[in-house]
Order: C-alpha cells, then structure tokens, then sequence
C-alpha cells in the first residue's frame, strides 16, 4: 500500500517552512511548482530560461519564508509575486534584453499564446487578439509592455528608439485599445 501524502493547512505549511522542513518544501513544490510555472511562462517565453526562473523562485521562497507575513496576504499571493518578479529580472539582464530585442512583434503574441494552458487563457480571451490587432509599432510596445514586464525607459533601449516616441506610442495604442474595448 502508498504512503498517504500529507496535506497541510497553510499555517501548518507556513510553520513547517519556517522550521527549514524539507517534506513542507517538497509539498510546496509539488503543488505550486505547476501554478508558478504559468506565471513566470507569461514573462519568460523560453522554456529552458523559464525553468531555471523556477528554480530560483523556489530557492527565494525557501531562503525568504521569514519575510512572509500572513497579515499581508496568502503565501500563495506571496509566491506568485516572488515567481513573477524574478521573472522580470531575469527578463531585464543584459542578455535576456538582448534577447527579446530579437523576439517582437507578432513573435511575441504567438508565443505566449502557445506557451499558455486553457487556465492561464482565460483571464486574457480576447486581449492578445485585440493587440494582435493594434498597428505594428503599438503592438510590439503594448507586447513588451503587459506581457513581457518591460518598464517604458527599457522598451525605449530594446527597440532603440527615444523614450517620447515609445510614451505616444503607448498613449495611442491605450486609446486605439479602450475604443475598440468599449465598441
């Protein structure tokens, strides 16, 4: 007969984590591994990138866990916020902007809808394609910007073109956006 799993409330895992329980983090990757790797595949789009994005998420949480404060929120909120902030700052290295200097445009949208799950896909049915829609030089902004994390100065470096075009671009693309969001 298998061992039964064990499940723990999120106070008795929260408690365990703090006491460095390794069976508390094998159950913690175990059930969220899955839900954060959604998250940081929305900032990251390579897979090999986004695995080791994971880990390091999961590295953070373990030596961080003294930092979670349950009055603040869930630890789930907490970890996601951890997963997704470390995918931006892998995505803001040198060579990952590198990289995605590379990956723009329609690229971007095709592969973020491929990398998703129907879960992930939910929240956003309709979005992409209302983007996909957007001219060229909006769209790879709005992309770059909402889907990939990219703060307006880094989308200016990227694509190298002056931080004032890349601001009217974005003002324009939100207008063009909320028009066809309200018709």
């Amino acid at each position: 007969m298998p061992p039964i799993a064990a499940t723990y409330s999120e106070e008795e895992l929260v408690l365990l984590l703090k006491q460095q329980s390794r069976d508390a983090f094998n159950y913690l990757y175990k059930n969220y591994s899955g839900v954060l790797y959604g998250v940081i595949n929305k900032v990251v789009f390579d897979e090999e990138t986004a695995n080791d994005v994971l880990q390091e998420a999961f590295v953070k949480i373990w030596n961080n866990i003294d930092q979670y404060d349950n009055r603040k929120g869930r630890i789930y909120t907490w970890m996601i916020n951890i997963a997704r902030n470390t995918a931006i700052d892998k995505l803001r290295s040198k060579g990952e902007i590198m990289r995605a200097k590379i990956q723009t445009g329609e690229d971007v949208v095709n592969d973020v809808i491929k990398g998703q799950n129907t879960e992930q896909s939910t929240d956003t049915i309709g979005l992409r394609k209302m983007v996909a829609a957007l001219r060229p030089e909006y769209e790879v902004i709005v992309s770059l910007a909402y889907f990939k994390g990219f703060t307006l100065d880094e989308i200016s470096k990227t694509l190298n073109i002056p931080l004032g075009t890349v601001k009217t671009r974005m003002r324009s693309a939100m207008q063009q956006l909320r028009n066809e969001f309200n018709n």
